[in-house]
């Protein structure tokens, strides 16, 4: 396989059909996550992925998301997503027994006759196994929907989880392999995952596997302090990480204090974007800062990219 090649081989686990199996892997996964909400990421994300000419944009951020805000996207295809199952008790066969209630750690069966509370419901199934007269049946549970939309940058992929559901991993996993699907398809080269805040489950679904992380941070206490996080998680998963600090003039000390912890966590600070109130008005005109942004913002976000296509191609 030649050097600098797009493409590389990967081990995927196919949880549908189990097992393991080897496939070559054309289209360059870049992430970019926070170890905190409110850092920019989302705003950066959009900048950075104005200048990519052939890209799919993926909102991995679904408990959420807000990428759709500055992008405007129209959808073309809508996809319910279940993310568990839910009991149901069905009142004629019933026996009001109460052995359900009991066995409920969630509390969520009430009432005599018991019903179920959705919203309390844990998908644990224990008032099926002890249910005598089998009154009990688990159902399918929408959590949430896919969505696939065209926007001014291109084709994205994108989600949004209901109120009060979990299985956000689940769905980021679904978000990105509907955007692999497009890349694949259309030959595009590369999918840009606006992540969530954090280090949890939607982040970890979010970012394995792909070539490139970039955190977005800022020069807070709070924001070094998840920006460690972050990183330490990514040196479990082996992965190339790149830093970002946004909003750095506001504290130049705790930025080079960024820039120390990064170093001695095998990441480095691809760039730093300075405090500018002319974002909040990029923001407010649903435009990214390459589109609104000023002069000096404009011109850092294309530093930035271009070290991200040599740490590509470097690594490819």
């Amino acid at each position: 396989m030649a050097a600098g090649s797009l493409v590389r081989t990967i081990w995927l686990k196919t949880i549908l059909r189990g097992g393991w199996r080897q496939v070559e892997k054309k289209v360059k996964e870049v992430a970019i996550v926070s170890g905190k909400g409110g850092t920019g990421k989302t705003v950066i994300t959009a900048a950075l992925a104005s200048l990519i000419d052939s890209k799919v944009i993926c909102d991995c951020d679904v408990d959420a998301a807000n990428l759709h805000l500055l992008l405007k996207p129209e959808v073309e295809k809508s996809t319910e997503f279940f993310g568990g199952e839910l009991a149901k008790i069905d009142q004629d066969k019933c026996s009001r027994c109460m052995e359900c209630v009991g066995v409920c750690r969630s509390n969520a069966i009430v009432g005599d006759p018991p019903e179920v509370v959705d919203e309390f419901c844990e998908g644990c199934a224990a008032c099926l196994y002890v249910c005598p007269v089998d009154a009990v049946e688990m159902v399918e549970n929408k959590s949430g929907d896919l969505f696939v939309s065209k926007t001014r940058m291109g084709p994205m992929v994108h989600a949004k989880l209901g109120i009060a559901e979990d299985n956000s991993g689940k769905l980021v996993s679904e978000v990105r392999k509907e955007a692999l699907a497009i890349a694949e398809r259309e030959g595009l080269d590369t999918i840009i995952i606006d992540g969530p805040p954090g280090i949890g489950c939607p982040v970890i679904a979010s970012i394995t596997g792909v070539d490139l992380l970039i955190v977005v941070t800022e020069p807070t206490v709070s924001g070094i302090h998840d920006l460690k996080r972050v990183l330490e998680l990514a040196a479990r998963f082996n992965l190339l990480s790149l830093v970002i600090v946004n909003k750095f003039d506001i504290n130049r000390e705790i930025t080079r204090s960024i820039e120390d912890e990064s170093k001695k966590l095998n990441a480095r600070v691809a760039g730093e974007i300075p405090y500018s109130l002319e974002v909040m008005d990029s923001i407010r005109k649903a435009k990214t800062l390459m589109e609104a942004g000023p002069p000096e913002i404009k011109e850092e976000i294309v530093k930035i990219w271009e070290t991200v296509k040599r740490e590509l191609s470097n690594h490819g």
